[in-house]
């Protein structure tokens, strides 16, 4: 109904070639009638809007939600001036959006890189949030707190009323008072009993949805007081930002995605972080495309199991959730000794807080 109210390239009333470019962002993809390259040949029209323009006639035609959701749609599509009109506060969070904004700061002045930084710090914000309220529940109850008479943690009020019952008394209004002449505090185990995670993260070329999840599962992780969590990407050299791992947005804007990969020299480095074999973990989050000798691989594999570790390898996901992975590499290493699964971030936090408590 729309074109047949504009007409054709040829014939449009005077200003209609603004609303064709504006509509076909709405419903053609910039690939319909008012895109700029239709290959209409040479004339003598106005020139082809720009991203703020035809913006500007979404918000006027369809409203704020339907223009924040179009930028962001061009966004994923790989559109950098679409990027920076997005409003923070008003566009949908999604891992697709903020992958696509992520590739796109890459070679930014610093600039460009700040009006990016808080759509960036939005989404991140917001995609952690979400997924904390998913995987915590599976981490609770790693952290048990011991009793102690020794003053210096929380009050355990529980355990201080059952430990001086004795001394229960109704005052004048017949309220039932309880003198604690033996209260009873909260402390934190031995520090010996918490664990230590290493995640070792893929982040070659292949490796972009799998890598943002990893980070922020890792931010989710950084905040369970019993785990010391590590965080090393690699390709075919590998990155310690366990300095940021509790802050995914930093973690994420140092994080660079690409090149080639070697596994064995990554987890080469996780062995060097191992100090107590019995309580740490090794999670390899990769697609297992080694691009050195894999009987190297499969080496370090068997290293860390005879020394104790419990190691995870957990294969990639795409963007429809679907594992893609070499077969033949994780088969090796599942003989190694590494149990290899495709684990969203729940199912991996449930893993860690079965192994955690034992």
């Amino acid at each position: 109904r729309w074109r047949l109210v504009l007409g054709a390239s040829g014939d449009r009333p005077a200003g209609a070639a603004r609303y064709a470019a504006a509509l076909d962002e709405l419903y053609g993809r910039d690939r319909g009638e008012g895109a700029a390259g239709g290959g209409v040949g040479a004339d003598r029209s106005s020139p082809f809007p720009d991203v703020r323009e035809w913006s500007e006639e979404l918000r006027d035609l369809f409203g704020d939600h339907v223009r924040e959701e179009v930028l962001a749609a061009a966004a994923e599509g790989g559109r950098l001036e679409a990027a920076l009109e997005i409003d923070p506060g008003a566009v949908r969070p999604s891992v697709d959006l903020l992958r696509s904004v992520l590739s796109l700061a890459g070679g930014l002045s610093e600039s460009a890189l700040a009006r990016l930084r808080p759509l960036v710090a939005r989404l991140v914000r917001e995609l952690t949030a979400q997924l904390a309220n998913r995987v915590r529940p599976a981490l609770t109850g790693i952290q048990l707190p011991t009793p102690t008479r020794r003053p210096g943690g929380r009050l355990d009020l529980p355990r201080t009323v059952r430990a001086n019952l004795a001394t229960a008394r109704r005052d004048a209004d017949g309220r039932v008072v309880i003198v604690p002449e033996r209260p009873v505090f909260r402390t934190r185990g031995r520090r010996a009993s918490d664990w230590r995670l290493v995640l070792v993260v893929d982040v070659s070329g292949s490796m972009e949805a799998s890598t943002v999840w990893s980070a922020l599962t890792a931010s989710v992780f950084a905040g369970v007081p019993a785990l010391s969590t590590h965080f090393l990407a690699f390709s075919t050299e590998v990155v310690d930002l366990t300095e940021k791992v509790s802050d995914p947005l930093s973690l994420l804007l140092e994080v660079s995605v690409g090149g080639g990969t070697h596994i064995a020299g990554a987890l080469r480095h996780a062995r060097s972080l191992v100090t107590v074999p019995e309580r740490t973990m090794v999670v390899l989050v990769s697609d297992f495309e080694e691009g050195g000798p894999v009987g190297s691989l499969v080496g370090q594999v068997r290293e860390l199991v005879t020394s104790g570790v419990t190691v995870l390898g957990c294969a990639s996901l795409d963007d429809r959730g679907v594992a893609r992975y070499s077969t033949s590499v994780a088969g090796a290493l599942v003989a190694a000794g590494m149990p290899v699964a495709a684990l969203s971030p729940q199912e991996l936090a449930r893993w860690v807080g079965e192994k955690v408590r034992g």
